[in-house]
């Protein structure tokens, strides 16, 4: 496959936002499918991009296997494999444009809320299984059709108000069950091709380099500085889903 100079140029960056993503920065990953839409399909940037998901996950696994929230995991997992099977059973009705402009409105809400509720910092939730499980849908559906799920996903997580280490760990854990998940239907889809394949494993290079990057960085945030970051990662991405789904 031949993308070009500036296919691969705008590839690597989006490995790197991959890479970044799993090292803990969570909302940076949402733009690497968009940024591949740029050169190639956007079903075929998921397809690419999903084998640089996954061996990125592993770096991020390596990494936070001490720091996640087990019961987190566990509201939103059942709720996660329900959307991942229902993205794949609708993946030939709904168009990404849609799924773009959805994500990108519920981002974009709950963003702005976060940044104008004045007790937004004060106390945290627990984790629930209605909304674990009505979100978990969500973000597992969203990740299939795009990989965007990480903006539902923060509707439900931000309030909980983990740790910055502990949130980067639950997120990644989270993302890695859903990408060996989405294998199986993105392979039945024909995403999962050899000319994907070879493009996939050259791109895992940066992948890596943003692994390392943004654990670097994550380590070195305070709580509120991180989730601040997060928030204006959530509403900079959701404006701009908006903007790629209308």
């Amino acid at each position: 496959m031949d993308l070009g100079t500036t296919g691969w140029i705008l590839g690597a960056i989006a490995a790197f936002a991959v890479g970044l993503a799993k090292g803990g920065l969570s909302m940076v990953g949402v733009i690497a499918v968009p940024l591949m839409a740029l050169k190639v399909p956007p079903v075929q940037a998921a397809g690419i991009l999903l084998p640089v998901y996954i061996l990125s996950d592993i770096g991020g696994l390596i990494a936070f296997r001490k720091d996640f929230d087990r019961n987190v995991l566990v509201k939103l997992l059942p709720g996660a494999v329900s959307g991942i099977l229902l993205g794949w059973a609708t993946a030939h009705l709904v168009s990404e444009s849609t799924v773009e402009l959805i994500v990108g409105v519920i981002g974009l809400a709950f963003g702005l809320n976060a940044l104008l509720r004045r007790n937004g910092m004060q106390e945290a939730k627990s984790p629930q299984w209605g909304p674990g499980t009505f979100w978990g849908v969500i973000a597992g559906y969203t990740s299939f059709v795009a990989h965007a799920g990480a903006p539902p996903y923060q509707v439900y997580a931000q309030p909980l108000r983990m740790s910055a280490m502990t949130y980067a760990g639950t997120t990644t854990i989270f993302f890695a069950i859903c990408n060996i998940i989405k294998l199986g239907p993105y392979a039945l889809l024909g995403q999962l091709s050899a000319q994907n394949m070879t493009v996939a494993a050259i791109l895992t290079v940066p992948a890596i380099l943003g692994v390392i990057c943004g654990l670097w960085l994550v380590k070195r945030m305070s709580q509120a500085v991180f989730y601040r970051f997060i928030t204006w990662a959530l509403i900079l991405v959701s404006l701009r889903l908006i903007w790629a789904g209308l």
